[in-house]
């Protein structure tokens, strides 16, 4: 029984494989009559028609579809091609826009210095860049690129942006030391511009950090007329710093507890988070205590001589 089931289903493949070849050879045989015939119409046609068009249909599907996706990667070929082009153009663009954006910064950073020379036409200075600043986010206190050699003396005025900076502490061959108003241990006697009266800055990193603001007390407004937003610069009785330097704008005033004098904050006009470059002021302020040296030097000098 086995065996006659394996000769059954050995003979079912057999004729599937006869039937296809025997259809095949039809179809051909069908093909090359209808051609060498030129039969058209009739059974033939018919049969080549339910045949062979939905192969040929097929076949030019496929066609189609290859056709198609070879294009597709073509066409993906050329955008990836563009991107990488695009992507080039746009990083030569980007460096070009940062190029122009520092020499745009320098620029601006020239101007203010030129501005800041006109303004203070009667001194002569010098320009130096800032090369490092000393432990904190402000620039209390901070080095220069000029020194002695260049003309730098201690006690020479720094200025940048639109007013006072600092003052030299200390020189070398080539570099200086500043030592910033906004520095704990700063004090600058100042005038109110509109007022004329005198009365002292103190540095506060503290107040600095907190509201970008100096203190300043001893002020003698005994009319009241000191305003906020009033102009403040070095005063003329300073022994360190030269006469109507800008140093900043009344911010608030109130009276103190013995009603005599006031106290209260200005705001600096100078950026000391962003220093970059300034200009010394090569004269040193004449409180005329070199003279009075001077006198007493020749004069002792000059009664030696005649006890001699």
């Amino acid at each position: 029984m086995k065996k006659f089931r394996n000769f059954r289903n050995k003979k079912k493949r057999l004729s599937s494989k006869y039937l296809l070849m025997i259809l095949s050879g039809v179809c051909i045989v069908t093909i090359f009559t209808s051609l060498v015939l030129n039969i058209s119409g009739g059974p033939l046609n018919a049969v080549a028609g339910y045949v062979f068009v939905p192969m040929q249909e097929g076949i030019n599907n496929v066609g189609s579809w290859f056709s198609a996706k070879a294009n597709d990667f073509k066409t993906l070929g050329e955008v990836l091609a563009e991107n990488k082009e695009l992507k080039s153009q746009i990083d030569d663009l980007t460096s070009q826009i940062n190029k122009t954006k520092l020499e745009q910064y320098e620029l601006d950073n020239y101007r203010e210095l030129l501005e800041l020379d006109n303004q203070y036409a009667d001194f002569d200075k010098i320009a130096a860049h800032v090369i490092a600043m000393d432990g904190t986010n402000w620039f209390s206190t901070f080095t220069i690129d000029k020194g002695s050699k260049q003309g730098i003396a201690k006690g020479m005025n720094v200025i940048a942006g639109s007013g006072l900076v600092g003052i030299v502490t200390d020189v070398g061959p080539n570099y200086s030391k500043v030592r910033s108003i906004i520095d704990d241990s700063s004090n600058v006697s100042a005038m109110v511009l509109t007022t004329k009266d005198n009365f002292n800055v103190s540095g506060s990193l503290m107040n600095m950090n907190k509201d970008k603001v100096l203190p300043f007390s001893e002020l003698r407004d005994e009319n009241d007329k000191v305003q906020q937003g009033d102009p403040v610069v070095t005063s003329y009785v300073s022994d360190q710093y030269q006469q109507g330097l800008l140093i900043g704008y009344i911010y608030s005033v109130e009276d103190n507890a013995n009603n005599l004098t006031k106290s209260g904050y200005i705001t600096p006009v100078v950026d000391f988070q962003h220093l970059q470059d300034v200009l010394v002021i090569t004269e040193i302020k004449n409180t005329g205590k070199e003279d009075i040296s001077s006198s007493k030097t020749s004069s002792t000098e000059s009664e030696n001589s005649t006890q001699n």
